[in-house]
């Protein structure tokens, strides 16, 4: 299951009390800011979130997978996320007791519940987390 662009809207919608046409606009919004500093060439940084950046990747020499031929892969830039250590602690602690010592998950065991801290180091930043 994903969770997409309506189902935020909806979240917004009924845990923060906004009409659902204002959720909606609340959620364009963040996305827009997002989306422009980031094609400005400029990092996002959300506090007990992560890290959005754009990175430069020079051209290389690649494999055809098909062919096992080499070829050149052209210079590009693309777009990256580094999760937080906070956000890392806050999703791999909630599933670290479903791995055995195999290292096989046994996904009929429920998550822990989480501890939300990323979620309260963003909600907490006076300064709103993006520098």
């Amino acid at each position: 299951m994903s969770l997409t662009k309506a189902d935020i809207v909806e979240r917004v919608y009924k845990e923060a009390g906004f009409s659902k046409k204002e959720a909606a606009d609340l959620v364009d919004m963040v996305f827009k800011i997002i989306k422009d500093t980031l094609a400005r060439g400029e990092k996002v940084k959300i506090s007990g979130f992560g890290n959005f950046s754009i990175r430069d990747k020079a051209t290389r020499l690649g494999r055809n997978p098909q062919t096992g031929n080499a070829m050149e892969i052209s210079a590009r830039r693309v777009l990256t996320f580094k999760p937080s250590q906070v956000l890392k602690e806050d999703i791999t602690g909630r599933y670290a007791h479903r791995i055995d010592s195999k290292g096989e998950e046994d996904q009929s065991l429920p998550p822990k519940p989480g501890s939300d801290r990323a979620l309260n180091s963003f909600m907490s930043n006076d300064e709103g987390g993006m520098d």
